[in-house]
């Protein structure tokens, strides 16, 4: 069972947009080092919209290699097309991922019954773990737990991440999945409060600026050491509330550059890099959660 914090893996880019397979080389080293749980390659932090499946492949096929069975590399595999995921889905099998993250398909607001078909289509393909990922906000479609608990009867949809936000949602799924369904937060700022009260992890944007601390925060609610993990919270709060004030991943990105660990804030249009009057904002953010002197 993969537990704690997973990081949803930011993509470097250079200033043209091409991908900088060295950077990310040294993300992966950096991850391991700081005892991060697992790596998504390829999710919306690492900008899976605007790539071809070509890019999308090679990225996730390098996150792979560079991993070398340290720590386990989950791949964004979702679509709004059901054809479009179970081609990533199929290429995903047998390369050495431990598991799919199947956002919910967007912008053409499927039905409960719809996403019901379309996940099913997908498990069924192929032998690939599924993790269904619910972001209401991004997809215009909110998966409810009954369509949850419907797939979770499928023997290779092994857990949710859950990124409403919402805890009283934590609790609906609860009393209605199996013991083993992996529940993951999808939501930084709820994302302590999420494991205290029975989830297994969260799948973290935060991660990606602050790992040793989401690590040690995670070890801590899942263990049951409330006042450590609400600690290391209420340090890391500033980040986890001024990495939104634009549209996921630019504040990260621009964030990562701050600090160092990649060379440049560049994204694929039409995401671009974080406005200037932002900029401050986040820096203070990576201050008082003492990431950044």
């Amino acid at each position: 069972m993969l537990t704690g914090s997973i990081v949803a893996l930011v993509t470097p880019m250079d200033q043209t947009g091409e991908i900088d397979y060295i950077a990310l080389k040294e993300l992966v080293e950096f991850h391991i080092k700081s005892k991060t749980a697992a790596i998504v390659a390829v999710g919306t932090s690492g900008e899976s919209a605007t790539f071809s499946v070509d890019d999308h492949v090679k990225v996730v096929e390098r996150t792979i290699t560079y991993a070398a069975g340290r720590i386990p590399v989950i791949a964004g595999n979702g679509a709004n097309s059901t054809s479009e995921a179970i081609a990533l889905s199929k290429l995903f099998t047998n390369s050495g991922i431990v598991a799919g993250l199947n956002v919910t398909p967007y912008y053409n607001k499927p039905t409960q019954e719809g996403l019901y078909l379309h996940y099913k289509a997908i498990a069924e393909s192929c032998e690939l773990p599924q993790i269904l990922y619910n972001v209401p906000g991004r997809t215009a479609v909110d998966m409810l737990p009954e369509t949850v608990a419907r797939l979770a009867k499928i023997p290779n949809i092994i857990g949710i991440k859950e990124a409403t936000g919402d805890l009283e949602r934590l609790a609906e799924l609860k009393a209605i999945l199996p013991a083993d369904f992996l529940l993951y937060s999808g939501d930084d700022s709820t994302g302590c409060d999420f494991m205290l009260q029975g989830g297994h992890g969260v799948i973290s944007v935060t991660t990606n600026v602050a790992p040793v601390e989401m690590a040690q925060m995670c070890e801590f609610a899942l263990s049951g050491e409330v006042e450590k993990a609400l600690e290391i919270n209420k340090q890391l709060m500033p980040v986890h509330t001024h990495l939104y004030h634009e549209a996921n991943p630019i504040p990260v990105k621009w964030a990562c550059a701050e600090l160092g660990l990649i060379p440049t804030p560049t994204l694929r249009l039409p995401l671009t890099t974080l406005s200037e009057q932002y900029q401050g904002i986040v820096r203070n953010a990576l201050i008082e959660a003492k990431l950044l002197s």
